[in-house]
């Protein structure tokens, strides 16, 4: 993408140097990045992207799709790759579609990345197909020609609703599947759009994955809980509760744990990114944290019920991270028996995330 490709889309060179000076904040990366940043994008030829959509509800894709920064999508991420193959957004269909996917494989094999979401089918490959080919055996095909594979929302993150009690499509997520190949989960229910594409942009310009948690998160937008950065963090420290959705407290936008909001347990950019072009988030919104970025929230218990006394108190000064640890082992949830990094069972998953070391692909 060159000075004159910026210009030909209408892109001033002001508004590229924004964006570069956006993407080095958002990765918590020094001012004296931001000349690395803006000579790598120029100088790189477009990242392939293979996009592919299994068990999952679209919002994924919706959520890219209202990304505002690090860049908005038709501005700037989409000059920035090559959509080769996605199903909701692509124009062709049936099997010039996969004809469009095979070529894309063969042109790239090795370089293009791989972006997922939804979970996978491996109780029965008949669950989800397409074009009759079972969602497992198109994700082993395709990613072996991928450099790394970008897990998008919690489904694919960590299996998401499909995955949730009793399982009957036998739901696992991508990291299950794909042992060979660099994964880095971006989890969120949808997840939170910057995110996304500020981890297209680190690899586009560092040619590898950023820092990531045990969890295999990465660290800049997965590295602090949601409570911390809350809106209503001082009405907490006041002692301030709502004790229902409609009474004096919540009104006047009292703190919400009361009502079971999962803040001091979920790590997740919400808080800082938040959505809709920066201008609110879930619980400045009126609703309590649901927890959607940690694994198996959907088996942690009521959204509505209150953390157990005392365990909010210790996520606020940090002593130990994620749903599993917390809402789990203390709320008779299934969150203990979560998948953990690289598919294995994770017991206790909170803890294993705890001690868990960073790592970098």
């Amino acid at each position: 993408m060159n000075t004159h490709s910026l210009h030909h889309s209408g892109i001033s060179r002001r508004e590229f140097l924004k964006f570069c000076t956006t993407t080095a904040s958002l990765l918590a990366l020094p001012p004296s990045m931001i000349p690395q940043i803006a000579q790598a994008l120029q100088n790189a030829p477009r990242q392939s992207v293979i996009w592919l959509s299994f068990q999952e509800c679209t919002a994924c894709t919706e959520s890219l799709l209202r990304t505002y920064t690090p860049a908005t999508v038709d501005k700037l991420l989409f000059h920035l790759i090559s959509l080769d193959y996605h199903h909701t957004l692509q124009a062709a269909a049936g099997h010039a579609a996969e004809q469009a996917l095979a070529a894309a494989v063969k042109a790239n094999y090795g370089k293009y990345l791989v972006i997922v979401d939804g979970s996978i089918p491996v109780g029965n490959p008949g669950y989800s197909t397409i074009a009759g080919i079972s969602n497992k055996d198109m994700l082993l095909e395709v990613a072996k020609g991928a450099k790394a594979v970008i897990a998008s929302g919690t489904c694919a993150s960590y299996g998401g609703l499909p995955h949730a009690h009793p399982n009957p499509t036998g739901a696992v997520p991508i990291q299950e599947l794909i042992r060979d190949k660099p994964v880095v989960n971006v989890p969120g229910c949808p997840p939170v759009p910057g995110s996304l594409a500020s981890v297209i942009v680190y690899y586009l310009t560092f040619q590898k994955l950023p820092h990531l948690d045990s969890l295999k998160r990465p660290l800049p937008f997965f590295g602090q809980n949601i409570h911390n950065h809350c809106a209503r963090l001082h009405f907490y420290e006041d002692k301030k509760f709502a004790k229902s959705f409609d009474d004096r407290g919540a009104k006047q936008g009292w703190c919400l744990l009361k009502l079971g909001c999962k803040g001091p347990l979920t790590y997740n950019a919400c808080a800082t990114l938040k959505w809709n072009g920066g201008v609110s988030s879930p619980i400045e919104a009126g609703h309590g944290c649901l927890g959607c970025s940690e694994p198996d929230f959907w088996d942690a218990g009521s959204f509505y019920k209150a953390l157990p006394e005392g365990l909010h108190h210790r996520h606020r000064h940090g002593e130990g991270r994620g749903m599993g640890n917390g809402m789990g082992n203390r709320m008779g949830g299934r969150m203990g028996n979560g998948m953990g990094p690289g598919g294995g069972r994770m017991n206790g998953g909170g803890n294993r995330h705890r001690h868990g070391r960073d790592q970098e692909e």
